[in-house]
């Protein structure tokens, strides 16, 4: 087994732009903990991870990585793995307690400083909106599935972007709303932990025409404001192939894809899921164009492949992944194919004409084990990565717009219903003590940075 110290040589990235921008990201309720502090009020996370049964071991977000308080050792590890770009999350409950209504000072101030520091690091701040921690106040008033969370949404879009579009330029409004709508509403194993297609429908609609209020707000604030959404996309493959199976992946992509990427491109919403739903949208006159407001960036979070077969008994899309046998897999059991994020990112290109791509969460879970001298030696990881960035470098060379790469997670942290069961990060957080510890997988991303900015610039 290799020593802490030997670490593999750095991938072949020369057909990325010498204005890479390589990053890590985390979210406020994964990290930040606090969550009495200051004035924040409770979040559906809150609520959904106090619920027994929801998440692993019954694990919250309470005390977290404890990033509130630690924020300053943080930021130092960015330092260290040489990061350029820090994507993180703003707590709307930090912000607005009551969901609309009177700001909150000490919860702005909070970022305030935290932008501040980072921009005297060098370190680029990009602000993610909602990263599923709506105000309980607001869920008891309906949550998303009611448009007038995207109304209140929109208005604190435009309280933060008052406070810090002077400095942060980097702007998404929504992270994943795949997960807020189907996961949250549908299947319910995340937060508000509801099961019912029409109020998922509901849902998915109110969080897009948020992101578009949003974005409008966003730029009436700040109006040099770079306004992006961030979708986790999979590829998706039919496993045999039948004529029944090809049709179940045709419903995965639109359930995945095609319902998330269409609407934001002007195309409206897929009229096959839609009759695959059997839901109406709660459409107003002008809603499609406002959900297509101009993205001056897409986001992409990816992690795995979907190999699908037809489940017609099943849950909606009706449409069964499958595993299978021989494939290597993350700790997340989740199928690893770095092919797949470079066939997304052309196809974004390709298919939606992206003109500035960022692949805002990319990584993988492991059991980790700290050796007896302290360290993490964590080689599945380090492999994991190396592999997508090359798929990375790959799809630059065919044309793709990608502008910049963001590690999930710089931390270890409350993985939402996994609880603390399951470690992204590249740097080990020892949670009873909170003493952190770069991995093997981060001093490599650091390599991969320095190696990246060292190299001889081309000729213009």
């Amino acid at each position: 087994m290799p020593t802490e110290s030997a670490l593999p040589q750095p991938p072949e990235l020369s057909a990325l732009p010498d204005d890479f921008v390589w990053g890590v990201a985390t979210s406020a309720y994964q990290i930040e903990g606090a969550v009495t502090e200051d004035g924040r009020s409770p979040s559906i996370w809150d609520t959904f991870s106090h619920t027994p049964g929801k998440t692993y071991g019954g694990d919250h977000g309470d005390i977290a990585c404890d990033h509130y308080h630690r924020w300053p050792e943080d930021l130092a590890l960015m330092q260290q793995l040489g990061a350029q770009a820090y994507r993180f999350s703003i707590a709307w409950p930090r912000i607005l307690p009551g969901g609309d209504g009177p700001v909150n000072e000490a919860g702005l101030a909070f970022y305030d400083r935290l932008v501040d520091a980072l921009l005297e690091a060098g370190i680029a701040p990009n602000v993610t909106l909602y990263h599923w921690d709506l105000p309980q106040v607001l869920q008891d008033r309906g949550g998303w599935p009611t448009r007038e969370t995207a109304e209140h949404f929109a208005a604190y879009a435009s309280v933060v972007a008052e406070r810090l579009g002077d400095r942060v330029t980097q702007w998404c409004t929504l992270n994943e709303p795949l997960c807020s709508a189907w996961i949250g509403h549908l299947e319910g194993r995340m937060a508000p932990g509801l099961t019912d297609i029409k109020t998922a429908v509901n849902a998915s609609f109110n969080l897009l025409l948020g992101h578009g209020m949003a974005a409008q707000a966003i730029r009436a604030a700040a109006p040099n404001a770079a306004v992006g959404i961030v979708n986790n996309l999979s590829t998706v493959e039919p496993a045999t192939g039948t004529d029944a199976d090809a049709a179940a992946a045709r419903r995965a992509d639109g359930h995945t894809n095609r319902w998330w990427l269409d609407p934001v491109h002007g195309r409206g919403f897929p009229a096959d899921m839609l009759e695959v739903y059997g839901v109406d949208l709660p459409e107003r006159a002008g809603d499609l164009a406002t959900i297509a407001q101009p993205l001056d960036w897409l986001g992409l979070n990816y992690y795995f492949p979907a190999v699908v077969t037809d489940d017609p008994n099943g849950p909606y899309p009706f449409a069964r992944q499958i595993y299978r046998p021989g494939v290597p897999r993350t700790g997340m059991d989740w199928e690893i194919d770095a092919n797949g994020l470079e066939a997304l990112l052309m196809r974004l290109t390709e298919e939606y004409g992206a003109r500035n791509l960022y692949v805002t969460e990319n990584g993988s879970s492991f059991p980790d084990v700290v050796r007896d001298d302290g360290s993490v030696h964590d080689p599945e990881r380090i492999d994991y990565l190396r592999g997508h960035l090359e798929a990375c470098a790959r799809a630059v060379g065919r044309g793709a717009p990608l502008r910049g790469y963001y590690a999930w997670s710089l931390l270890d942290n409350f993985e939402w219903a996994y609880g603390y069961d399951k470690r992204f990060g590249l740097v080990h957080v020892d949670y009873p003590t909170q003493r952190r510890t770069v991995k093997s997988s981060g001093r490599y991303y650091a390599d991969v940075i320095r190696g990246h900015g060292e190299r001889t610039p081309r000729a213009a």
